[in-house]
């Protein structure tokens, strides 16, 4: 595939990246080494040196790891891929090698409960100031950025409660301030939402969610340009190792292969249950974008292709009327995984936030009878019919 930009997406997710050996293979082939032998000593110099493009080591050179990188970065649209260990070191390796001491990050405060951990606890240590907003609020972003600010950081469609930023402006809005947008694309992947051809600087990704699809390795990638994710994220992971394993790129290949046809199939799911889980008594309110009573419904039909597979609901009675629906399920899996071919339940104020102050879990909206219910590729009924167990319906 010489240009993989001239080929379909679902083209690109099967095809772009790989580079077959001597051997023929027609699978990707899984190199599963820690180093690599030189025909010389001259040429072991001058690969160390970056004279001479190859493999060095598997801490930041893999061609089973380089083959996924490549991938995503044709399906993003980006210039570079750099694989990482997981979704939030490829976090860490984007903020340790594009901030120093003395910067600014502006991040919503609608992101991942780890997320806001490591902004809060681990950055502020090194000299990292962060300030938290309204992820919608493009008012709100703009009165928070400093002379300082350096990048602004968000999750759309955030985390568990799918809203949204609208991404152009918000990218506008950071180049006019001389300022890098980050957008987590976890939720949605390249298959139902490009935010680097919406003007965002560096896609973040959990490969342990859709991008896997069956729940089985732990990954991450930085998306974006030659030159920050080319060489300085890059620069970061050589360094610093957190680096992704040969077999789970492997295995995240495989999941790139069927990526768009399983969000099509998990977006279907999801609509449906978050219709009818919007029409019982028991639930207070739902929160899906594909819903008309979404505020956020009309940016989400113009800049995604598809609503996602994320449904997140609360239900009355708080705590204890939630575990009760959760307790009661019988298929459902009680995990905090997400986009799994298994649908996942969890409870995120005790879990995936659990380790935010009451405070920060108010301001994010993430209640007592909050439930977070990863929609997944089992028959539409059966999933409602174990749901029902909970809530009576």
């Amino acid at each position: 595939m010489k240009d993989p930009q001239d080929y379909a997406f679902e083209t690109r997710a099967v095809r772009a990246g790989q580079h077959r050996t001597n051997e023929g293979e027609h699978s990707e082939a899984i190199f599963p080494t820690s180093s690599f032998v030189f025909e010389s000593a001259a040429q072991a110099a001058a690969r160390f040196g970056g004279q001479e493009p190859g493999n060095i080591y598997s801490r930041f050179t893999n061609p089973t790891v380089r083959t996924f990188e490549q991938r995503l970065a044709a399906m993003e649209g980006g210039e570079a891929c750099v694989g990482t260990a997981s979704g939030m070191a490829a976090i860490l390796a984007t903020c340790m090698a594009l901030l120093k001491a003395g910067d600014h990050i502006v991040s919503s405060k609608a992101v991942f409960g780890t997320t806001t951990s490591l902004f809060n606890t681990y950055l502020t240590r090194f000299g990292v100031a962060v300030s938290f907003v309204p992820l919608a609020d493009l008012a709100a972003w703009e009165a928070a950025i400093r002379p300082e600010t350096r990048m602004l950081y968000v999750e759309s469609p955030s985390n568990p409660l799918t809203e949204l930023v609208d991404i152009r402006a918000l990218a506008e809005l950071a180049h006019a301030r001389g300022c890098l947008l980050v957008v987590d694309n976890c939720f949605c992947t390249p298959a139902l939402q490009q935010p680097l051809a919406l003007g965002a600087d560096i896609v973040i990704h959990s490969a342990t969610k859709y991008l896997d699809g069956q729940g089985r390795c732990v990954g991450g990638a930085v998306v974006g340009d030659a030159e920050r994710v080319g060489k300085e994220v890059f620069g970061f992971l050589r360094t610093a190792g957190p680096t992704m394993s040969p077999f789970n790129a492997w295995v995240f290949l495989k999941g790139l292969e069927t990526l768009s046809l399983r969000m099509r199939a998990h977006c279907e799911n999801a609509l449906v249950l978050a219709r009818w889980l919007e029409s019982l008594p028991q639930v207070e309110r739902v929160y899906y974008p594909g819903l008309e009573s979404h505020p956020q419904h009309d940016l989400a039909k113009r800049q995604q292709s598809g609503f996602g597979g994320i449904v997140s609901f609360e239900v009355k009675g708080g705590r204890e009327a939630a575990w009760r629906v959760i307790d009661a399920t019988e298929m459902l899996s009680i995990t905090a995984n997400l986009g799994d071919a298994k649908t996942t339940i969890t409870h995120p104020a005790t879990t995936t936030h659990g380790r935010l102050t009451p405070e920060q879990r108010e301001a994010q909206g993430i209640r007592e009878g909050l439930i977070r219910v990863a929609v997944g590729l089992e028959a539409i009924a059966d999933i409602q019919k174990d749901l029902a167990r909970g809530l009576g319906g």
